[in-house]
């Protein structure tokens, strides 16, 4: 067996491109020699391969740190095991846990997103030696469904997935308890048949919630077929409490009452398709549209040039588009066409369906600059804008995110009320918007080229034009002011005086 493994041999270091692999140098890699047997090495090298298939070069090259800790962990005899599958997963990470407290390195560290948010998560080294266990697992012989981390992948089901949003697996390992959670996976295994991946994921981070607030509240109810009206009346106030936002609350109910039908109708609980009531569910609230003003559209533009080349245009031809940020992410190298003389664009919405538009000479000057850089640094793709990692993949969503958020971080930029901004993708569509609504276009044109299948959501773009109210009522304010000014005769010297300072003007 080796004693040590290159990052050169890796397959991801292979498939990387160049700028990525200048950045390795030749002598870098994992010594196998500090594991402490020769069954630690072997399964800490099946680890290695399996991993490079999964991640850059790069964070290869970064988890050699977390590997060092690891070592030192393992030198003590205790540990010196022929396989690290002699003991629980949990038995391990305990140990580790108590010996990272014993070095002072971080056990729970503070994590902030790119909103500034604050989480709590555990520890890097402790993270990484969970992933080691959990790849060198044996085999698992049970059918996908029955297993508790689902590779969805592995399913052999079609499903509605959306290309920017990295979802490959579900895992239903937080729901308490042993008899619900089989219960869920049937149920969410029926739900994405007609679902979105995304819709059940959502699904199963509210059970996970939910049987956590049962394990706590109510540990004698180990099924769902056991959850009554009084369960849920107590739970209702719980997350009321806890959430701050009515559509947050909307949302649990929502999803929580539609999981625990679909469990009902399959098991034969009949009493859970009656558990909630309609007034259970908050009232909507009305959305407040927003829109970026001239000079937060000016600000923020002039920031976005310092992004990555690929990225500023991308960001461009987003705004241009008027186009959801999952439209733009998955524009294809070959969205370009003519009728007789005009451009056209063909956009394939994840989330509906695909739609055409015109588009101009220079922004189609500007997406064929987009497709000669793609096809010169990454090689063929069904995208214009691929994943770095992966380039048969579009960009991820979290990547432009966290790329634009780093910036306005960086640069301090803000808008009209002195916040900083935040990722407001969406922003630019409604500015899109109501750029048309400002050249006083019907309402099924306007639909049509931001792509909706019919006109409703027009109405909002048309509140969230200052312009086109100002000029819509302009004619009535005038025409009240000459009622009011005729109205004034017989008023007196100093109503007079309003009648000249408004003739004045």
């Amino acid at each position: 067996m080796k004693s040590k493994i290159f990052l050169t041999e890796l397959s991801c270091y292979k498939s990387a491109p160049d700028e990525k692999k200048n950045k390795i140098k030749p002598e870098q890699g994992y010594d196998l020699e500090r594991l402490p047997t020769e069954g630690m090495r072997k399964e800490f090298t099946d680890f290695i391969y399996e991993r490079a298939k999964q991640v850059s070069v790069l964070t290869m090259n970064s988890e050699r740190f977390l590997y060092g800790p690891l070592c030192r962990f393992l030198e003590n005899p205790k540990h010196h095991e022929d396989s690290f599958l002699n003991r629980d997963m949990e038995r391990w990470l305990l140990q580790l846990k108590a010996w990272m407290m014993s070095e002072g390195l971080q056990t729970v560290k503070t994590k902030k997103n790119v909103y500034g948010k604050e989480g709590r998560e555990n520890g890097e080294v402790y993270r990484y030696f969970r992933r080691v266990l959990r790849t060198i697992q044996p085999p698992d012989d049970r059918t996908e469904i029955e297993k508790d981390i689902w590779d969805l992948s592995k399913l052999g089901i079609e499903l509605r997935r959306c290309p920017v949003k990295n979802v490959n697996s579900f895992n239903f390992t937080g729901i308490k308890t042993d008899d619900i959670r089989e219960e869920t996976k049937k149920a969410i295994f029926y739900q994405l048949h007609y679902y979105s991946v995304g819709t059940v994921r959502s699904q199963i981070s509210v059970m996970k919630k939910f049987s956590e607030y049962l394990a706590k509240n109510f540990p004698e109810v180990h099924s769902s077929g056991e959850i009554n009206r009084e369960i849920i009346e107590k739970y209702l106030i719980h997350i009321k409490v806890e959430e701050r936002k009515v559509e947050h609350v909307s949302s649990i109910i929502y999803a929580l009452k539609d999981l625990l039908e679909n469990i009902g109708k399959i098991y034969g609980y009949e009493h859970l398709s009656k558990l909630f009531l309609s007034t259970d569910i908050p009232p909507k609230v009305k959305p407040v549209f927003k829109v970026y003003s001239e000079a937060e559209i000016k600000r923020l533009n002039a920031g976005l040039t310092k992004l990555d080349v690929q990225i500023t245009r991308m960001m461009v031809i987003h705004q241009l588009l008027g186009t959801r940020m999952s439209d733009t992410l998955t524009l294809g190298r070959d969205c370009l066409y003519k009728i007789g003389a005009q451009d056209m664009i063909r956009i394939n919405q994840p989330k509906t369906k695909t739609y055409v538009k015109p588009v101009s000479p220079e922004l189609v000057l500007l997406i064929k600059k987009a497709i000669e850089y793609s096809k010169m640094k990454y090689g063929e793709s069904k995208y214009i804008f691929v994943n770095e990692d992966n380039p048969q993949k579009p960009y991820q969503y979290i990547t432009i995110q966290n790329k634009v958020m780093w910036l306005i971080t960086k640069n301090d930029l803000r808008d009209d009320q002195g916040e900083l901004f935040g990722f407001g993708s969406h922003m630019f569509r409604h500015y899109y918007g109501v750029k048309l609504v400002e050249l006083h276009l019907d309402d099924w044109t306007i639909s049509k080229l931001l792509g909706h299948k019919g006109v409703k959501s027009v109405q909002h773009y048309r509140r969230m034009s200052n312009q086109l109210l100002a000029d819509e009522t302009r004619k009535v304010r005038e025409k009240m002011s000459e009622i009011i000014l005729m109205n004034l005769d017989g008023w007196g010297e100093e109503y007079e005086q309003i009648r000249q300072n408004a003739g004045a003007k």
